[in-house]
This record gives structure tokens, sequence and C-alpha cells, in this order.
């Protein structure tokens, strides 16, 4: 007589395959419950902070690649410190302050984390009266911080041609619009480069290369801290 088979391979091999599925589903409900439990915390993905760059031919990069151009290389040198950071250029050259104003449109519509503001440089070097220049920026910083963007607001200086009440006038314009608006201020854009031949392009104006590098250094730990406090009271992005 023949013997009937066993099966028991099969049966084997289903006991087995049974106790695989019953060990993941046991790992998988004591992973629900230590996350539930709070004793997990899933990693999360840290948006970027978004920053905007409201400028004249300083922001721009005149004469430099996009590369080179003062935004860029703030956003590498804040990458090189842990900052994860974007900044867009709205740097146009020849802007004065009202023509920034005319743009803070395009700025808004971005919906960025900060914006930092350089202008003013071209009024100065046009002769306009600080009233004027004072009242643009005034109107740039209202908008902005009315719509909850803080503003790190970078100063510009008379040339001494001017005058000293010129002088007195128009660079005192800076500290009072950061005093009235409660924004971060960096005294001078371009503290470090003025009167370097070696940090300039032939115009003696605007930085090279090696110039922006040397603004970036400068304003760096400013930026830093603007950047770390936008992080730390950054509101849900809509």
């Amino acid at each position: 007589m023949r013997k009937k088979p066993s099966g028991g391979g099969v049966a084997k091999g289903y006991q087995l395959a049974r106790k695989r599925q019953t060990r993941v589903a046991a790992l998988a409900a004591l992973l629900a419950l230590l996350l539930l439990g709070g004793l997990v915390t899933p990693a999360r993905a840290t948006a970027a902070t978004r920053l905007a760059a409201l400028g004249d031919s300083l922001t721009a990069g005149y004469g430099l690649p996009a590369g080179d151009a003062f935004p860029a290389r703030l956003e590498q040198a804040l990458a090189a410190r842990g900052r994860d950071v974007t900044i867009a250029n709205f740097g146009v050259s020849g802007d004065t302050t009202a023509g920034g104003l005319a743009r803070l449109d395009q700025v808004l519509a971005l919906r960025p984390d900060g914006v930092v503001v350089e202008l003013g440089a071209n009024d100065m070097l046009r002769g306009q009266e600080p009233e004027a220049a004072a009242a643009n920026l005034d109107a740039v910083l209202k908008r902005l911080t009315g719509a909850g963007i803080p503003v790190l607001l970078c100063g510009m200086r008379a040339a001494k041609n001017y005058g000293a009440d010129y002088a007195a006038e128009f660079d005192a314009i800076y500290p009072a619009l950061a005093k009235k608006y409660d924004a971060a201020l960096y005294p001078f854009f371009l503290d470090g480069v003025t009167g370097r031949p070696d940090l300039t392009l032939p115009d003696g104006l605007h930085p090279n290369a090696k110039g922006v590098g040397e603004i970036v250094a400068r304003i760096l730990p400013t930026v830093e801290a603007f950047v770390d406090k936008l992080r730390n009271h950054a509101a849900p992005r809509p």
C-alpha cells in the first residue's frame, strides 16, 4: 500500500512564512506605539529660509558674472556656515530708492521670509535731496513690515564732495528708519571696499569679485543673526 504524502515540507514552509509575517506585524505595531508615545521622532525636512535682496547695481552684480553677484556669494557663505538659505536677486543697475519702491510688488509676490534692502547710492550720486530718498525707503519698509516681512537695511554714506550738511542728513536716513521699523541694520554696505582700487572695478565705484567677497565677509555676522532670528520666529507658510 502506498503511503499518502505527508505534506510536511509544505506545512513547515507555510509555518515559517506565518512566523515571519507575525514578527513583521509585531514590529510594525511596536513602532506605531513608540511614535504615538513620542519615544521616536520621525525626521522632518526643514524648509530653506527664503530671502530677497532688493537693491541697485551693488546687488545686481554690475560688471560681474552672475555667480559673483552679492546675493549669490552671500548664499554660498551662509551655506558654508551651515545655514540653508536661498536669496533671490532683485537688484537692478541704476535703480534709485524710487525705482526700488516701484518694483516692490515683485518682491512681495515671492513671499520671502525676509528682505535685504540695499538702495540709496544712486540717489546720492545724482545729488537728490535726502528727504526724497528717506520718504521712498520709508515706504519700502512700511510695506514690507506691514506684510509681516522682516527687513535687513543696508546703509549708504554720502560722498564728501556733497558737503558736511548733505552727508549728515543723508547718512542719518538709515539708522533712523531701522529704529522706526525695528529693522536690522548694517551701517555701510561698502564698508572696507570704498577707496580700495584693488577691490573695485576700473570705475572706482562698483566692487569687483574680490570686493564682493570683502562685503560678504563683513556683513555675514549681521546676516547670520538676521537669519537665525527669522528661523526662531518663523510663522507657518501658507
